[in-house]
């Protein structure tokens, strides 16, 4: 369990306890100051990632009648995403669910119960790791506002928002981190490969499809209305993105050190291979190309982060970077959908792609830190895209019944006279710009 907060594999885990007996007991024993310093930083990094770096990123994306919505939007579910993971997310993420405990956790830790000033989670206060695994249940709905921006009301949003982070996000959370089955069968996800990026960017294709096109798409030309904030807004989420991976080995160690390497090389190599992609396609290299390869980069490095070296690291991004650069515009325009800022072609396939080759750059003979006793790369894989399968499968069917139910309840889209408007006037009855 100790290691598996860790975000490490259940089998690895486990071997690895068997021989560390005594040292994973004082660990879980003693605070350390050094630790608990990094994981302060951690945390505050990646809360950064979604205000401003998140915001900014999708409002620069958006049309000038919407650029406050998306804002609006990020800000309100950090807000309500923490009140809700200290109420009960937290608790059915990361505690002994007893009888269910391969698919949910209890209610042990509902409000925070027993999370005290003295409470440890290894090395760290448990009030820093529950706060930290909190900026990632942040995030992860944040990203889905990019597939639907433009056209969902403001109340259906906080509705949906809320019930997936229950329903969806903490039981896969619990089933890769938490002692759940996923993480027992194996499924290497040091930082939120399966857990973040897959989970959100189906659900973002699941919202997209359920709501429709925006008015006028695709015939009408949707500019961007500033690319310099998309521009900020990538560069921030770069840097916060050393918390989010690094920050995962919950230490101040050798892993921690490698994840923050692997993050900048295979980012570097995703933006230039989207950039490049997209020169040879369209004659000219975009600053939305670059930014979204490097986000791809970033999201495709996430699960491999802890357990790739420098090469693979180069070899994932190339392969996020061009994959990405695929799905965000040859296949969403073959298929037609309306994802509004690419948050399946971007997340999604990012995070398959990462999630799929973690399973061969762990491997020690490719520059990783090694499989578990007698695991090949292909059964590793095998056990990769069954976490890949089951993430996409109960994170679509659960996110199409919560998007019907919403809607029957009270609407999930706006009139077509306030998407003429825009969201920023008809819900929010402001402009994020005095023309």
């Amino acid at each position: 369990m100790f290691k598996q907060i860790k975000g490490r594999s259940g089998a690895l885990m486990v071997g690895l306890l068997g021989l560390l007996p005594s040292l994973a007991m004082a660990e879980d024993a003693t605070l350390n100051s050094g630790d608990t310093a990094w994981m302060l930083t951690s945390t505050a990094l990646v809360l950064f990632m979604t205000i401003p770096g998140l915001a900014l990123f999708y409002a620069g994306m958006v049309r000038a009648k919407n650029v406050l919505s998306v804002m609006m939007q990020c800000f309100a579910i950090t807000a309500l995403v923490t009140v809700l993971w200290a109420i009960a997310g937290y608790s059915i993420a990361f505690t002994d669910g007893g009888s269910l405990n391969d698919y949910m956790g209890g209610l042990s830790k509902a409000f925070l119960a027993g999370v005290g000033v003295d409470a440890l989670s290894g090395t760290i206060p448990e009030t820093v790791f529950m706060t930290f695994q909190m900026t990632f249940a942040i995030i992860t709905p944040a990203l889905i506002v990019g597939a639907f921006a433009e056209r969902m009301k403001f109340s259906a949003m906080l509705w949906f928002m809320g019930l997936w982070l229950l329903v969806v996000y903490a039981p896969i959370c619990h089933w890769v981190w938490g002692g759940g089955w996923l993480g027992s069968l194996g499924v290497l996800d040091f930082a939120g490969g399966t857990v973040v990026h897959i989970n959100a960017g189906i659900a973002g294709l699941m919202a997209a499809l359920v709501m429709g096109k925006r008015k006028g798409f695709p015939t009408t030309a949707m500019p961007p209305n500033n690319l310099g904030y998309t521009m900020m807004g990538a560069s921030m989420l770069w840097v916060g993105w050393f918390g989010f991976n690094a920050g995962s080995e919950l230490a101040a160690d050798g892993t921690a050190g490698m994840a923050m390497a692997v993050t900048q090389i295979a980012t570097a190599t995703a933006a230039l291979g989207w950039m490049f992609a997209e020169w040879i396609s369209h004659g000219k290299p975009s600053v939305l190309g670059i930014a979204s390869g490097a986000v791809a980069g970033l999201v495709a490095i996430t699960p491999a982060s802890g357990t790739a070296g420098p090469m693979g690291a180069i070899a994932i991004g190339a392969a996020a970077g061009v994959g990405c650069f695929l799905g965000a515009t040859k296949l969403k325009r073959a298929m037609g959908y309306d994802d509004s800022l690419d948050a399946f072609g971007v997340h999604a396939i990012g995070g398959i792609i990462g999630a799929m080759l973690t399973g061969v750059f762990a491997d020690a003979s490719l520059g990783g830190v090694g499989l578990g006793d007698g695991v090949t790369i292909g059964a590793q894989v095998v056990t990769q895209g069954i976490g890949v399968l089951a993430t996409l499968v109960y994170t679509a069917i659960a996110s199409l019944i919560l998007l019907k139910i919403v809607d029957a309840v009270i609407g999930l889209r706006v009139t077509e006279e306030q998407e003429t408007e825009g969201l920023d006037i008809s819900m929010h009855d402001e402009r994020g710009y005095i023309l």
